[in-house]
């Protein structure tokens, strides 16, 4: 299985998790609520339903379709399959879940991940936002060091687009050191997974702000979604 094909199952499995959707409802969902799939189609989604149908992990059911969804020109609005996760599904997206190896912290990866940070346990948060880190501080070391090399031979507006993906991947950086620092202090998002809920007494918790703030859970990134690094733009 390619990367990506790993990611859309984990992705498809944990949406499943929430409630049974038909395949419109999971397009719409992918694209809307995790950015890394706009780009994917009914013809990337399908195959990916039938393989977790033949797995096991998902059984279809014959449900109505949502008002939203797209008429069949000839026939108008029909049934559609609805897609549930089995109990099998259930232990394979908690497998999935644990895992904190290199993929969970990479590009393609992370923003997904950390989408489903609300049903992921303390530790292994930790070990992803760690690993994410970790993975941005190695990147700006070579783009740093690559700058350093080329500076001379390259002209202002190849400089400045250097800059600008040093500046994302800093930025990154510091809202990453924030999480670290807020899930050590045990300050966990609101709908986090109930064995690592901290019980507060009143007095125990932080202030509360206005509706344009919040106090619980990780920090807002000020732009208002996950920051997106550009790659090593030298080597």
């Amino acid at each position: 299985m390619s990367r990506r094909s790993g990611v859309l199952e984990f992705a498809v499995l944990g949406l499943l998790r929430e409630s049974p959707m038909h395949g419109y409802e999971l397009r719409k969902r992918l694209n809307t609520s995790l950015g890394v799939f706009r780009a994917f189609s009914y013809g990337s989604l399908y195959p990916c339903l039938k393989t977790l149908v033949g797995n096991g992990w998902l059984i279809e059911e014959s449900g109505s379709v949502s008002q939203d969804a797209p008429a069949t020109p000839l026939s108008g609005r029909r049934a559609k399959i609805v897609y549930r996760l089995t109990a099998a599904g259930k232990d394979r997206f908690e497998e999935l879940l644990s895992h904190t190896g290199p993929d969970a912290w990479e590009d393609e990866h992370f923003g997904v991940r950390f989408a489903f940070f609300g049903q992921t346990s303390r530790d292994v948060r930790m070990r992803v936002l760690e690993g994410r880190r970790s993975r941005l501080e190695e990147r700006l070391d070579k783009m740093r060091a690559a700058m350093a090399r080329t500076r001379e031979r390259l002209d202002d507006y190849t400089l400045e687009l250097q800059r600008h993906g040093m500046e994302s991947v800093e930025r990154e950086v510091r809202w990453l050191n924030e999480l670290i620092e807020s899930e050590r202090a045990g300050r966990h998002q609101r709908g986090g997974t109930g064995q690592d809920r901290t019980t507060e007494r009143d007095e125990d918790r932080p202030p509360q702000q206005d509706q344009s703030g919040d106090t619980d859970g990780p920090p807002r990134h000020r732009g208002g979604s996950l920051p997106d690094p550009s790659d090593d733009t030298a080597k």
